[in-house]
Formats: C-alpha cells, structure tokens, sequence
C-alpha cells in the first residue's frame, strides 16, 4: 500500500496538475502544434510521447469526461461501467447470422477510453500477428523482434523475472493477477490434463507458438486500474505545454486542399475550430476513427454522395474490414458460492482448433461470474457460477460501417456481421467442445454442481446456441486498415493515404485483429507513431 508520504505527493501533485488544466483549458490557443483526437488506449501514448518535447505544444481532446470514479479505478466494478455514461453504447444491426440479434458493442468514452473500462488485462498479441503487420506494412519494425523489444522498454513488469520477454522501468505497470481464486488454478491444471502447456506468464514464450494457459496480466497498481491514461497521462497534467480537453466531441477535420489543418469541435454545445501546426493524429477508435474521417471527406466516394458530403480523398476501405473477437459463454455451476476476485478474470488461455495452425485461433478468459447473452439467459443461469467466455481469436468474418447523414451528431451504422464467414461456425463449434471439456476436466470437481449451459448439444442445435450465445469481446479494430492494398487507408507510417499532416493510431489501423485482447498492440500503436511523429519533426 502507500506511505502516507506518497498519498501526500500524490494529493499535491493532483491539485497542481488541476489547477494547470484549468487555466489552459481557460484560455485555449488557436493552434496548436499537435492535436490528439480521443484520450484512449494509442491517444493517450501519443499525447505523452510528444509532450515530452517542452517545445512541442500539445492539445489532447477526449469527448468524456474525466477518470475519477469508484467504477473506473476499482478493478472489481468494471461491469458497471458498461452502459453508463462511460461506454458510447454502441448497438450493431440485426444480424441474421445471430439469429436475428443486434448486439450492444461497448466502448470507453473518457480520460483512457476502454484502459479505464476494460477488464485490465494486459495481452500483447502473437508473434505471426505483429510479423503479419510488418509484411502487410512492408515496414519490418512492425515486426515481433522489433514490437517485442518497445514492449520490454514500456513495461513495469512486477511479475518472477523474465528479463528476455520483460521489462522493469516503463511506465505501465503490469502484474500478474494478485491470489488468483481457485478456479484460475483450476483452469490451469485443466489445461495440463488435456494436454494443453502452461506457463509463468502470457506474454512471452506461450505467444511464440501454439499458444497455452497461465495467469492473466494486469494494469493493476496497489489494488487500483492503472490504465494507460494513468500511466502516460496522468504524471504530464502538470506540464505548461500539454493541454487536455474533455467533454469535447471532434466532429471533422479541417482540410486545406488534401491538408490537415485543424479540427472542428464541440465543447459546450458551440462548434469550435482549432488549428494544427504540424498534425493531426486520430486516435478515436474503430467506430470514431473512420466516421470522423468520412465526415472530412475521407472514404469511398459513392458512400459519400450518398450523404451529401463532399469528397477530399477517395478511399474506399475507411469503414470496412471491421473485426472483433466474438465470444461465446459456456456456465457452470459452483457446488459452493465463490465470491471474484481482482476483477473476476484472472486466468487466460489461448489454444488451436485445428493441429495444423501454426497459432493459436481460440482465445479464453476465465470469468468468475454467470455471463449469459441477451438470448442465452433465457435458458436458465445459476444464481452462483463461473464462466467459460471464450471465442474466435481470428475471426473470417468481416463486418462494416457506414454513415447515415451528413450530421456529425448522427450514429454511425454498424454492420458487425460476425458469424457470417462458414469458416467461423466451425471454429466456434470446436471452441465450445473445448471449453466443455476444460470445464468438466477432474480439476474442476471440488468446485462445480455441473455444467449449466449448453450441455451435450449437437449438430443444428450446438450451432443454433453459439448464435444465441455470440457476444463481442469489445475488440473493434481494423476500420482504417494499415497497408498497400486499394482497401488499406494508412501507410506503415500511419499516415492517410491522399491526406498531409493526418495520421491515424489507434486499433482501427490493424490488418487483422490481434491475438488476444486489444490494448496492449493499442499502446504499441501509439509508441510507434509517436516515434515517427518525433523522427518526421525533430523533437
């Protein structure tokens, strides 16, 4: 726990750094030399990392509010923010392979965006995945040699040494989940009966092959969310030249031909336009990212002359190529109440469908709590149990969106699409028969009644429960895709292609989705363009 001495700096300095936001964002500039749009998960890395500059003057925009909350900074009360005044509510289309359901799509609004809504946990994808962005990119320093060594450099890691895989002197403390319960052992003996490898930690060796079990990692500080807004943030609100700006809604991006010269903006209920010296960095997320560019004239043209707006810069993949973990959740009954701990999820598992993958497509996290869908509650949950929540790693299926007017204001249309690839219906169906067979393994007979969904379903009716059960992970990514291809938006640099002065850094930029949960390949997005945004301007 803290010394009384540090809770005391700790108080002094959060009254200087309030006091500092107040009075620049009392008098804000008409330009700035960077603008961060969205204080996330890549925002918030970006924003440090050039406010690191004393010369650089810096402006962060957040649409929410700010991070201090019981909901937010207690690891245990994560749910709660979903579907308060922290999430976007997000609602996707009706989706006919969901038997005809329209899933809520969850995502952070506020200081750290989903670093201060998620589940914490700390994954940093596979080696093929980092290694598929690099050949995508045709830049070999998105590559896993490359990420593997920013990862050992951002790192605080307070886990059993492992000095090849981690580092001990970043900024984002990570650690393994604090006295797991026991049904996160459990899993992981499970996994050993069924042949499945464990290791020390996920995030070395176990992502460099087939996959494997092992306690979760967290963004977990003396029992408090230590999300990356906290981590890069949070210790330069007291600096003179970074300015962060909450309750504001980016709206466009001002172009100046095929230039980028500022956002619009709105803040109080006024529009508001800032300038931008050098850039503008979209960091807003898989939903926001490619609406706010289709609201600057930055997509496929029919797309936009089907709302009235002008084109800037014909590309058409802005808005596809949408991706997500699709999850499915498999319950068991506990023989005695258990109550969670951490933040209810403390044991992960990545593994493959098929012998022949070279890595792992299946992904689990362990859930100390009954997490029925909308429809699968109907079936009947135990009023104690735990659950399997698990699901496709890499998916097929593509999903999409598009605007519905020329109104900054209006929703976005969201087509996930998930199930509809074959290919990820019998991915699914192998998930599940493994999730029953962890679940029903010999370790986990001290504590479970039974096996309460979905029991020795078969054939149509296995899959018609998989429908039913399909939830998302919260892992929207890939809507601004980096790349070469016609459908690809940004370059290995992240800038959007056609547009000076605009980068994009957040998990829209992804080709595929990553292995596993989205928000430590966030912060590492954010590194990198950081770095290119220094090494392009001489900071």
């Amino acid at each position: 726990m803290p010394s009384q001495n540090s809770r005391s700096e700790e108080y002094d300095f959060a009254v200087a750094a309030r006091e500092n936001q107040a009075r620049l964002t009392a008098s804000l500039k008409p330009m700035y030399d960077f603008i961060v749009c969205g204080a996330g998960a890549s925002g918030s890395v970006v924003a440090r990392r050039l406010a690191e500059n004393p010369d650089a003057q810096v402006l962060l925009v957040e649409a929410g509010g700010d991070d201090e909350a019981e909901t937010v900074l207690d690891p245990a009360q994560w749910p709660l923010n979903l579907g308060s005044e922290r999430d976007w509510g997000f609602q996707a289309q009706p989706n006919p392979h969901l038997n005809g359901r329209a899933l809520s799509m969850s995502m952070g609004k506020g200081l750290g965006g989903g670093s201060s809504v998620n589940v914490m946990v700390w994954a940093r994808g596979h080696r093929s995945d980092w290694d598929h962005f690099a050949s995508e990119s045709g830049d070999p320093a998105w590559g896993y040699d490359h990420v593997l060594d920013l990862y050992r450099r951002i790192e605080n890691w307070r886990g059993a040494p492992d000095p090849h895989f981690r580092g001990t002197s970043g900024p984002v403390w990570v650690q393994p989940a604090a006295d797991p319960n026991p049904i996160a052992h459990a899993m992981l003996e499970a996994a050993r009966e069924l042949g499945i490898p464990t290791f020390d930690h996920p995030n070395g060796r176990m992502m460099e092959g087939p996959g494997g079990a092992a306690i979760t990692d967290m963004l977990v500080r003396d029992g408090r969310r230590h999300s990356l807004h906290r981590a890069y943030v949070r210790p330069w609100l007291d600096r003179p030249n970074l300015t962060v700006l909450t309750d504001t809604l980016v709206r466009r991006v001002v172009l100046d031909g095929r230039r980028a010269v500022g956002v619009e903006v709105m803040r109080g209920g006024r529009v508001l336009t800032i300038g931008a010296g050098l850039e503008v960095i979209l960091s807003l997320g898989a939903m926001h990212t490619p609406k706010v560019l289709m609201h600057s004239g930055v997509g496929d043209r029919e797309d936009l002359a089907r709302v009235g707006i002008s084109v800037a810069q014909h590309l058409p993949g802005v808005g596809r190529n949408l991706q997500d973990h699709v999850s499915f959740g498999c319950i068991w009954d506990y023989a005695e109440p258990i109550p969670p701990r951490n933040s209810g999820s403390e044991a992960t598992l990545y593994w493959k469908s098929r012998p022949e993958l070279e890595a792992p497509d299946l992904l689990f996290c362990q859930v100390e709590f009954p997490a029925p869908s909308d429809r699968t509650m109907a079936r009947g949950v135990p009023r104690h149990g735990w659950t399997m929540f698990a699901g496709l790693a890499r998916p097929a299926s593509r999903g999409r969106l598009r605007l519905r007017s020329a109104d900054p204001l209006a929703p976005i249309t969201i087509d996930a699409n998930m199930m509809s690839d074959p290919a990820d219906m019998r991915t699914a169906v192998a998930c599940v028969e493994l999730c029953r067979a962890l679940g029903n393994a010999s370790a986990f007979r001290p504590f479970v009644r039974g096996e309460a969904m979905p029991g020795g379903l078969k054939g149509t009716e296995l899959e018609s429960f998989i429908r039913d059960a399909a939830v998302t992970y919260w892992h929207q990514s890939c809507t601004a895709k980096m790349g070469r291809d016609e459908m690809s938006v940004v370059d290995a640099s992240l800038k959007v292609y056609g547009i000076e002065a605009l980068r994009v850094a957040d998990a829209s930029i992804m080709p595929r989705v990553t292995t596993g949960n989205t928000q430590a390949p966030c912060a590492i997005i954010g590194e990198r363009a950081a770095r290119m945004l220094r090494e392009a301007h001489g900071l």
